[in-house]
């Protein structure tokens, strides 16, 4: 898709629909140029390399630290990450939910090597501990969204390499999600590279395992 001939704001709508009243995310295919691409895929390669940059699995995945490798801060990395975090649908689908002085959280690199294990399934900050109702107030509910994620493909995304699981309609719910109730329910967003996911923090997602050969790398980036 040529960013420069798209109509940005027939986009955000659809996708602002699609976050609040629709399955709870909105896959926009192709939207960074394969050069974007390529170049965002070598600065975060250049930075994770090293085994050390791994971050960590706990209890029956710790002998697979090496194969998923967090890259932190990368808006001081280079010019292409400051155009991707700003895109304008990015703009104006977050900042229609968030409201105008919505802020960043982080802006990092998820790269998971062959044979690098999923994650369970679960829903992103603030919400992220709500498996213990007790540290949340009566009568929590999903009609005030105070989180966005954005994730942007650097690989095709396929069932085989682990694209990312989301559950449709999973936040209106509210709660947390169950291996079981997840497992049910799940679709994976297959898309090509240079795509990118727009999804609300309750909406029920998780990594899938690569089971490829080859590495499949992603930028998440936290909006609230």
């Amino acid at each position: 898709m040529n960013e420069m001939s798209t109509n940005w704001d027939q986009r955000a709508d659809e996708g602002i629909d699609a976050l609040l009243n629709g399955p709870g995310y909105y896959l926009a295919e192709r939207v960074f140029s394969a050069e974007q691409v390529a170049e965002a895929n070598r600065i975060i390669n250049a930075h994770s390399d090293e085994a050390q940059a791994a971050t960590h699995f706990h209890g029956e995945h710790a002998d697979k630290i090496h194969l998923q490798r967090r890259v932190w801060n990368l808006l001081n990395k280079g010019q292409v990450f400051v155009d991707m975090v700003q895109h304008p649908l990015v703009m104006k689908v977050f900042g229609q939910i968030l409201g105008r002085q919505f802020i960043l959280g982080s802006f990092a690199a998820n790269r998971l090597l062959p044979g690098a294990p999923g994650q369970e399934p679960h829903v992103d900050y603030p919400y992220w501990d709500m498996y213990n109702m007790d540290e949340f107030p009566i009568g929590i509910n999903s009609s005030y969204h105070m989180n966005c994620q954005s994730l942007i493909a650097l690989h095709d995304f396929t069932a085989e390499n682990g694209a990312t699981a989301v559950v449709p309609n999973s936040q209106k719910r509210g709660a947390y999600p169950t291996q079981e109730a997840f497992n049910k329910e799940y679709i994976q967003t297959i898309c090509p590279s240079g795509s990118m996911l727009l999804f609300v923090g309750m909406t029920w997602h998780c990594s899938m395992p690569n089971n490829s050969d080859a590495e499949r790398t992603s930028i998440l980036g936290q909006y609230l």
